[in-house]
């Protein structure tokens, strides 16, 4: 039904889109693409995995897990962003997207020869929760606790976010960086710490994703950030690269496109419905429904 598919799309756009702010936060502070961000939802989810694993699943280790995945994941993206992506900010782009591509396959395949990872899929811990069955306007809608934890969480992050750029003295610095990084620079706000904090708090919400997502589809491996990723970046685009609420909303409406395509059209289309929707807002829309257009300076 319709309504059970448009929550289910919803809990999935959560996701998305917790994965897009990644995207859309460091193309707004350095105009790059990190396509090795998907992998942070992998190494969110074995994080917590192995949180989880340990303690037992629970709400308790669950949140435990959520904030220790969240500095493991701040941790190694300013690293990744301090040896790939520093030296080569002056570098041509397909420099820094064949770096960044190349830092993704080592984290994967580098994933799966260490033994406490390795290549086999791993079955997920699952909280022992109840599945809530609603009347909604006459329809039955099933809620589960998973569906509640993924919005309930997704929704918290973006607040805190949303605070983090809006009110904070960092965030003002991040908007500044955004606006003009050589004037910011003059201002004396100290851009590379800019940077690097805007890798740590977007690979920190991948994590927060990666738990989730692992949480809803309970199974974790080395390669399960590199489709998610992959639509997440449509979802950035889509609603604008370098607007974070864009990402919000592009990650909402890709993931009830996904849903709503695997329950009406084919589960095998879904995927090219997805991509499809790329192609077509580069060739109507290149700037995404709330991108601006930004002039080359010469």
């Amino acid at each position: 039904m319709l309504l059970q598919q448009l929550i289910n799309g919803f809990t999935l756009g959560f996701i998305y889109a917790l994965i897009a702010l990644g995207y859309t936060m460091v193309y707004g502070i350095v105009r790059l693409i990190n396509f090795a961000h998907g992998d942070m939802l992998m190494i969110g989810a074995y994080t917590g995995y192995f949180i989880l694993n340990a303690l037992g699943a629970t709400p308790s280790s669950l949140v435990l897990s959520l904030v220790v995945s969240m500095m493991v994941c701040a941790v190694i993206g300013v690293a990744l962003e301090r040896i790939c992506y520093k030296p080569l900010r002056t570098a041509p782009r397909i420099n820094i997207l064949i770096v960044a591509i190349g830092a993704s396959l080592v984290i994967e395949n580098g994933g799966r020869i260490l033994p406490f990872m390795g290549p086999n899929p791993r079955q997920y811990p699952q909280l022992a929760g109840s599945v809530n069955q609603l009347d909604v306007m006459g329809q039955q809608v099933i809620i589960s606790q998973q569906d509640i934890i993924v919005i309930v969480v997704s929704i918290v992050m973006m607040a805190g976010l949303g605070y983090i750029v809006k009110f904070t003295k960092i965030g003002k610095a991040m908007r500044a960086v955004s606006h003009d990084t050589r004037a910011a620079s003059l201002m004396g706000i100290n851009v590379d710490r800019i940077i690097s904090f805007t890798f740590a708090i977007g690979s920190a919400m991948a994590a927060v994703a990666g738990v989730l997502f692992a949480s809803k589809y309970p199974q974790v491996q080395t390669y399960m950030g590199i489709l998610p990723g992959l639509k997440a970046f449509v979802a950035a685009v889509l609603g604008g690269i370098g607007s974070i609420p864009g990402a919000m909303i592009g990650g909402i409406i890709l993931g009830i496109t996904e849903i709503l395509s695997k329950a009406y059209i084919s589960s095998k289309m879904a995927d090219a419905v997805v991509f499809g929707i790329l192609v077509l807002i580069l060739m109507v829309r290149p700037t995404g429904i709330m991108g601006k257009s930004l002039k080359e300076k010469v």
